[in-house]
């Protein structure tokens, strides 16, 4: 949010310490409320869905939106022109996946379907904007127990309205598990020789995708377009956050993860690693904006097959956009590549089968495709429109 959220804050990443070694970070900041360790995920040991991979690439509800999602291809939501439709509107800020409307007392949040990874845009993903949008809202609603959040309302599927804030500069990654492809990613800094990262001590003998012996956090800060790793000593020093304000966002973070993945577990998934952003109210409370447990800003691998393929030495079955990035990575160097290859178009309907499969998993609940005819930048402009004005 621009002011409730900054659209260039992205994925935040958090460390082990280890007890042994005096810590680089001596404030009592630092001395963050523990994650609870987890025990070596045990399936027989818990009351879940045994989910498949059969039931990820071919139930019979992919034969169902598939023909939609190829139908979509040519009309998908690539970018808003508000300010041209809704006159209460004042300015727009372009991010990798939303368009931010000043809205006066409010933010108007447009999710497209824009793809992002390696702070570039890959593609345009069928009904990914509705998804991430009505997935975060799942969450948003049910994490108000742990912490307050910026929602206001959600006029249209793709949008939601939320209030004004100052937004931290900080994005909090909490990850689970070693693994990641991309530069900032727990496997890739670990296997290039890191041990301390982000101000957690990291043992050696670690393998990728093994489970951690308690979920960290790992915090990362916005310079020219790229997440920059940080510590949470080196954020408060800087003036980024208070130390109060790094404490209970930190907090916070941790107990959304930890809940993230109770209820993850329940539908047969692994919550892998995830991003939040906070920001202050007028009021001065912290609240939890952007997204939440998103396929976009997590990652998910399928639980029942998790310890099978990790001790035959195989890649766990995932359930997010991992896949496109490592093709990506096969045909071209992402980061460095001015002019990236065109993802392949059945890579891009299945990633967008995919986040349907984790909304419907997740929320025990049927995505609605969209039935009506009506272009889609009408049907938001008309809808925010009417959602403005009631809050007038």
């Amino acid at each position: 949010m621009a002011q409730c959220m900054r659209t260039t804050l992205n994925p935040p990443k958090t460390l082990l310490r280890n007890p042994s070694k005096s810590s680089p970070v001596s404030s009592p900041l630092f001395h963050l409320p523990k994650s609870k360790k987890h025990s070596r995920i045990s399936m027989s040991q818990q009351n879940q869905q045994e989910l498949s991979l059969d039931s990820l690439i071919s139930s019979t509800r992919k034969e169902e939106v598939l023909g939609a999602i190829k139908g979509s291809l040519s009309n998908c939501l690539w970018e808003t022109n508000l300010l041209k439709t809704v006159p209460a509107l004042k300015s727009k800020v372009r991010g990798k996946v939303r368009d931010i409307y000043d809205g006066g007392d409010y933010l108007v949040l447009v999710t497209t379907d824009r793809q992002s990874a390696f702070d570039k845009i890959l593609a345009s993903i069928p009904f990914k904007g509705q998804v991430l949008n009505e997935t975060s809202l799942w969450w948003f609603d049910r994490t108000r127990h742990i912490t307050q959040n910026a929602i206001v309302s959600a006029p249209d599927k793709n949008v939601t309205i939320a209030k004004k804030c100052s937004v931290f500069p900080v994005e909090f990654v909490v990850r689970g598990y070693v693994t990641g492809s991309t530069d900032t990613s727990l496997w890739t800094v670990y296997k290039n020789g890191v041990r301390n990262y982000c101000g957690n001590a990291l043992p050696d003998g670690l393998v990728k995708s093994q489970k951690l012996p308690s979920n960290i956090l790992t915090p990362t800060t916005k310079a020219d377009d790229h997440d920059v790793p940080i510590t949470p000593e080196e954020i408060v020093k800087s003036g980024l956050m208070t130390e109060a304000d790094y404490f209970e966002a930190s907090s916070k973070a941790l107990s959304l993860f930890e809940y993230g993945q109770r209820v993850a577990l329940e539908h047969g998934l692994i919550l892998v690693d995830t991003k939040y952003e906070f920001g202050k109210g007028s009021d001065g409370a912290v609240l939890l904006i952007d997204e939440v447990h998103t396929p976009d800003s997590s990652r998910y691998w399928i639980a029942h097959s998790y310890e099978e393929r990790i001790q035959e030495g195989l890649e766990p079955e995932n359930v997010d956009k991992e896949f496109l990035r490592l093709w990506f990575k096969d045909h071209c160097n992402p980061y460095e590549d001015k002019v990236l290859p065109d993802a392949p178009e059945d890579l891009v309907c299945e990633l967008a089968w995919r986040y349907i499969f984790l909304y419907e998993t997740i929320t025990k609940s049927k995505f609605e495709l969209p039935l009506t005819e009506e272009p889609i930048h009408d049907r938001i402009s008309r809808n925010v429109e009417l959602a403005l004005s009631s809050l007038r």
